[in-house]
């Protein structure tokens, strides 16, 4: 009996002390580079710590952080003055994090010839002013685009960085994440489509130069559609999803933002 009472002691001792950690957001996040840090976290004296992770778009993370049903924001763009409004209208104050760099690489089929595209040739493919190939110096047949569905925050970013900001063509086919994006433009010769630098080496695919600049780390300040990608938490967070911060922030947690196919943040 006294050792059945220890072990219950025990367990309520655990979940007492067990933290559960709430992210929504980023794709470009939420998919790869922060399931991998919160690994590295929990097995580097963090054991305890739980992980929940949802990862459909960066428009979801403002109000799951508003309504208090997440700890942290994950975002690939920064928020909007609307989104911190409507935050700090529930009793949320936001801080912001720069994470890391990421880049939009354009990604066209392995079997193309297409090699480099100008920022011009990009903006009217992506808003169907140019729809075959042929017109930019490829092999003949219409041109498939794959983009990321509205609640991303890079189908906003695309829009903005590519396309002056004008609509994408009705025929644009949405995704609802970066892998599947490559892996459409893997099965298509005719396809095209943006990911994040970590997804541009899927088998199948090939990333091209932008006005003769390719995209490599090396780059970020100089190829056309490089970003911040960003972490939210309200002012008055938990010490956990502080912590949580810290680490991602330090040599260790930047040193996965490198290993994942990320840049570091400074």
């Amino acid at each position: 009996m006294k050792s059945l009472l220890t072990l219950f002691c025990a367990i309520a001792t655990l979940n007492a002390t067990a933290q559960t950690i709430s992210l929504k957001g980023s794709d470009t996040l939420g998919a790869k580079l922060i399931p991998q840090i919160a690994e590295k976290y929990k097995a580097e004296g963090h054991a305890s710590t739980k992980f929940e992770i949802a990862a459909e778009g960066s428009s979801t993370a403002f109000p799951a952080l508003a309504n208090g049903t997440a700890d942290i924001g994950m975002s690939s763009r920064k928020a909007k003055d609307e989104e911190l409004t409507d935050c700090k209208a529930k009793g949320v104050t936001l801080v912001e994090h720069a994470i890391c760099f990421d880049m939009l690489c354009v990604v066209v089929n392995k079997n193309s010839p297409i090699s480099n595209l100008t920022k011009a040739q990009v903006a009217k493919i992506f808003t169907g002013q140019v729809k075959d190939w042929s017109e930019i110096g490829g092999t003949p047949g219409p041109i498939s685009i794959y983009t990321r569905n509205t609640s991303s925050g890079t189908y906003k970013d695309w829009q903005k960085l590519a396309m002056d900001g004008r609509d994408y063509p009705a025929s644009s086919l949405k995704m609802a994440g970066n892998e599947q994006i490559a892996q459409e433009v893997a099965k298509n010769k005719g396809g095209i489509g943006y990911v994040g630098l970590a997804y541009a080496k899927t088998r199948g695919i090939k990333a091209i130069q932008i006005d003769g600049i390719a995209p490599i780390p090396d780059n970020k300040k100089n190829y056309a559609y490089s970003r911040e990608c960003y972490l939210y938490i309200a002012e008055n967070a938990k010490a956990d999803t502080k912590a949580f911060l810290d680490y991602v922030h330090s040599p260790a947690g930047q040193a996965l933002v490198e290993s994942t196919g990320f840049i570091h943040a400074k």
